[in-house]
């Protein structure tokens, strides 16, 4: 029998990664590794859903392309490709409908990063059709 008791098995709650993350009104979910407006799912492929929650991890603070090839994609050279712009462009298209495309800002020096609302949108409130 192992003598380890559950306190060093386990580390303290904040060290754990949370289940949800919220990026503006969108929230994360790391079991379903989709992200949802409401009741409504978005549809992220993986690397999309990987994307936004890296971005929602640090709101408001620019990271360069290189750091989220890095945190992201797991490479650390930059590759001849601009598979960064392609996959925000596709978190943008998903986002467009709930009117939230704007919550990724491109910054003017380079990179990303997630500028939520400071308040829910007029979405949470507005009645929309079942999906």
């Amino acid at each position: 029998m192992n003598s380890k008791s559950a306190y060093s098995i386990f580390p303290d709650d904040d060290a754990l990664i949370p289940r949800f993350r919220e990026a503006g009104d969108v929230t994360l979910d790391l079991l379903h590794r989709d992200g949802r407006v409401e009741d409504r799912w978005i549809g992220l492929h993986p690397r999309e859903f990987s994307l936004l929650w890296r971005l929602a991890q640090e709101p408001g603070k620019r990271l360069s392309r290189r750091r989220l090839l890095a945190d992201v994609w797991r490479i650390t050279f930059e590759p001849e490709t601009n598979s960064v712009a392609v996959h925000v462009a596709r978190i943008r298209a998903k986002l467009q409908p709930f009117g939230l495309s704007r919550i990724i800002v491109t910054h003017p020096d380079g990179g990303y990063f997630l500028d939520p609302p400071r308040a829910p949108s007029s979405y949470r409130f507005a009645p929309h059709a079942d999906v």
